[in-house]
């Protein structure tokens, strides 16, 4: 009989599987990276317990086509400056992906909040844009130009912060106790340069970030890196406080009847 691909795996199989992932060469990436400071009681609303607010309301969008064996993608993402028991990070609102390939793992593994979506860097001459899009919207739009290089960091970590968890069957609640993550990425970059330019962000029911406005730019670069991500649960949260954040997660038609947060501007 041929084998039936949908059958059980070998052990050696899942070995080899695993080997061969912990051997990937670095990949790498061509990003536009634009932080700015937006309103504190808005970044403040945003972050479910535990997370709490940075010391400054930054929101960072990371717009990247990134150089993968066999086929590019595009990869986004949308976060604001969090702090965890002292330890400070991001936590990521959404990251659109251009393949599924993508999306399922860092969702199903890490918790990221992964959705497909269209994501775009463009660069002629020293004209730059750079867009995520969802639903035929461009919700984040950076475009400018190159104004010069600028100095190589040394390799950097950063943190990430996601919630795993998996909603109940029956729709109330969680199937199990829902746990924070850390994920630490360890980057290196081999090109950075400055842009003169704007970010704009346009209304979107499904990706909300216009309630996160630009304040000022603080951070306005295009270059090329590559990073590895290592993942680790550092706990289980209150299930009751975080419920009323997972609609963040998804797109959900009632997030047009929502209102601003109290307080925003």
């Amino acid at each position: 009989m041929a084998r039936v691909r949908y059958g059980a795996r070998t052990g050696e199989e899942i070995s080899a599987a695993r080997a061969a992932s912990s051997r990937l060469p670095d990949i790498w990436s061509t990003g536009v990276v634009a932080v700015w400071e937006s309103d504190p009681d808005a970044v403040a609303a945003v972050l479910p317990p535990p997370l709490g607010p940075a010391g400054r309301p930054l929101v960072r969008a990371n717009i990247s086509k990134v150089d993968l064996p066999g086929y590019p993608l595009g990869a986004g993402s949308v976060a604001v400056a969090a702090v965890h028991e002292g330890v400070e990070g991001w936590y990521p609102l959404v990251m659109p992906m251009t393949h599924e390939r993508a999306l399922t793992g860092g969702r199903e593994v890490f918790g990221e909040p992964k959705k497909l979506g269209e994501v775009t860097v463009e660069r002629d001459g020293a004209t730059v844009r750079a867009v995520l899009a969802r639903h035929g919207i461009a919700f984040v739009e950076v475009r400018g130009g190159v104004t010069g290089p600028l100095p190589l960091p040394g390799p950097r970590e950063k943190v990430d912060f996601y919630f795993k968890f998996l909603p109940a069957v029956d729709g109330q609640g969680f199937d199990t106790e829902p746990v924070l993550v850390h994920c630490t990425r360890h980057e290196k970059v081999r090109r950075l340069e400055e842009i003169s330019g704007e970010v704009l962000l346009r209304e979107s029911a499904y990706d909300p970030v216009a309630d996160l406005p630009v304040r000022r730019v603080v951070e306005l670069t295009i270059g090329e890196k590559t990073t590895d991500q290592r993942g680790r649960v550092v706990g289980p949260v209150d299930a009751q406080a975080l419920l009323p954040y997972i609609h963040q997660r998804y797109d959900d038609p009632q997030q047009i009847l929502d209102g601003p947060p109290e307080g925003s501007v």
